[in-house]
């Protein structure tokens, strides 16, 4: 890959870029591409550059420089065919920001996610099964006393005793057996 030429042109180039920004500040609509100067620039494309007020004779704070720079950014980058990798201004920082490194790696967290999944999981479990062991005591004891209840118990209804079904037996009631099942044998 050949290395960037920087020479007279791109130079003005630059210059304009900044003249541009600059005119984009209030207050500094008037600024001209000779109020931009370079210096102490090498071979390998390192500078340091002041922006002049030629009505006050002195150079504009760097802050506001800055923030003209960093609105513009973009449009610096995209004039030299660069990013904000391979263009860098000092002081002043990238586009985007780089991602954080967070303090805690990622994949602790995640673990910590999961566990607290499967011990939540595992306790919802434990508590179903002794909840269901606890019923499967007490049922069978519980209808055992409700059957032999039901047995006793002769109802009466519209003052005529009724006989009480077989609970333990079971009682087929043929009007809702179909003929398929009368003749079909278990």
């Amino acid at each position: 890959m050949d290395k960037y030429a920087w020479d007279a042109n791109e130079e003005y180039l630059f210059k304009a870029m900044v003249a541009f920004s600059m005119r984009k500040v209030p207050n500094r609509e008037t600024t001209e591409i000779s109020h931009v100067l370079l210096c102490n620039v090498t071979q390998r494309v390192s500078f340091w550059f002041v922006v002049t007020d030629p009505s006050r004779n002195h150079t504009l704070p760097a802050v506001e420089v800055q923030s003209a720079i960093r609105m513009n950014r973009n449009r610096i980058n995209n004039a030299f065919f660069l990013n904000d990798q391979t263009l860098e201004f000092l002081r002043i920082p990238s586009t985007l920001a780089p991602p954080t490194d967070p303090s805690v790696p990622i994949w602790i967290i995640i673990f910590g996610v999961i566990f607290c999944i499967v011990l939540v999981a595992t306790m919802l479990l434990i508590i179903s099964g002794i909840r269901q062991h606890r019923r499967k005591n007490k049922g069978p004891s519980e209808m055992e006393d409700s059957e032999d209840k039901c047995e006793n118990v002769i109802t009466i209804e519209n003052g005529i005793p009724c006989d009480p079904l077989d609970m333990k037996g079971g009682h087929i009631n043929d009007a809702f057996v179909t003929e398929d099942e009368r003749l079909t044998p278990l």
